[in-house]
């Protein structure tokens, strides 16, 4: 948190919380920001960096150490994917992933075999996973999604294909969603199974560190145990809120990256006599970034208490998610201005935060989708339908 905790809340945190943030902080100083701008530029994911975060136990950490997991809870959680994002997107993306939309739904609808044979792996970063739910033409309406399973008699042939999906040629096993008689079902496909391709989708502009893939399937068996057990758009939607909870948290990471670099450069950038931080509109900007980080933090730990003690809604993640990411979006862009002419530069971290945060701004539920959320919330009344 350095100089951003303004209202002093790693002074609530146990000890435990202290020192895994205190590493994990050290970890994103020492071996990510020193390569993330290069594999930004070059469009590669830091490969090197998997195992290091798994070591750390990243992956999983709200899932029980029976199956590999930390066992810790959603406040350590949060506090891992801001330090993450303060990194980049790119990785908090690939931790959010693995832990909240391939481990959790196994953990949560998987069979005990499944847990048993998947957990420990995704754990360790011996295997990958993806989440596939995104179509090409069905983003922000899942339910009309195409993909479909048909029951054979060892199984499920799947047929269809996924958009958008983070580490998806890297992947060891995908959680795929699918129509099996009308009704949305997860299915766990892995790699290799014929028929299932998983290209990687080129020319972005926006987390470029990150694998980002489509995942097709023509005529793609797979087995009857690999289904899981949860029908219904609630599998799917449920992962979404634990995904959307870390990125509610990594978008303050992101925050805080340029905020910091904001600050510095302020003082250190010396126009018509004097640092640029001397100059009221400069001050005005840095007290406002300030101001709207520290709200979100303390939005984020009540959720994270909430989260922990089985009372957080749907409603309350896309609230935190929504407030938090657009509040980032903004100070990335606030920050460019005060850097001026270098804030385009990869010698800042402003502009990768900014181009990243368009991204998180749209996926895991777009901000306007996020808003219609909170809408029918407050008048009862769906204006998505």
């Amino acid at each position: 948190m350095k100089n951003t905790d303004f209202f002093d809340i790693k002074s609530l945190l146990t000890e435990e919380h202290k020192l895994f943030i205190d590493s994990l902080s050290d970890f994103v100083d020492i071996e990510i920001l020193p390569v993330i701008e290069e594999h930004f530029l070059e469009g590669t994911y830091p490969s090197e960096l998997t195992l290091k975060l798994a070591e750390l136990g990243i992956f999983g950490i709200t899932i029980p150490q029976e199956y590999g997991g930390a066992g810790a809870d959603y406040l350590m959680y949060g506090l891992a994917m801001q330090e993450l994002e303060r990194g980049d997107s790119a990785i908090r993306s690939f931790a959010s992933v693995q832990s909240s939309l391939v481990m959790y739904p196994i953990y949560k609808y998987g069979s005990e075999n499944q847990k048993n044979k998947w957990l420990p792996k995704l754990a360790s970063a011996e295997s990958i996973g993806c989440f596939g739910l995104t179509e090409p033409d069905f983003g922000s309406n899942p339910a009309g999604m195409l993909t479909n399973a048909v029951k054979t008699r060892s199984g499920y042939l799947l047929n269809g294909a996924k958009m958008w999906i983070t580490n998806g040629t890297l992947a060891d096993i995908a959680i795929v969603w699918a129509k099996l008689d009308g009704i949305v079902h997860g299915f766990l496909v892995e790699k290799g199974t014929p028929g299932f391709s998983a290209p990687e989708m080129k020319g972005k502009h926006s987390l470029r560190a990150s694998v980002t893939s489509e995942l097709i399937f023509q005529d793609c068996e797979i087995p009857e145990e690999n289904i899981l057990n949860i029908s219904g758009l609630k599998g799917p939607l449920s992962c979404l809120t634990q995904a959307r909870y870390g990125i509610a948290w990594g978008a303050v990471g992101a925050a805080i990256a340029v905020y910091e670099s904001a600050v510095e450069y302020s003082k250190t950038r010396i126009q018509f006599g004097k640092p640029i931080g001397a100059f009221q509109l400069v001050q005005e900007k840095l007290a406002y970034m300030l101001t709207e980080i520290s709200k979100a933090q303390l939005i984020n730990f009540r959720l994270a208490q909430l989260m922990d003690g089985g009372n957080a809604t749907p409603q309350h993640v896309s609230f935190a998610k929504r407030n938090n990411v657009r509040m980032a979006l903004d100070c990335a862009r606030i920050a460019r201005e005060i850097h001026g002419a270098n804030g385009i530069l990869s010698e800042y971290p402003v502009m990768r935060h900014a181009a990243n945060l368009e991204s998180v701004l749209t996926y895991e539920g777009t901000h306007d989708i996020h808003t219609l959320i909170l809408g029918q919330h407050i008048t009862g009344i769906a204006a998505y339908e």
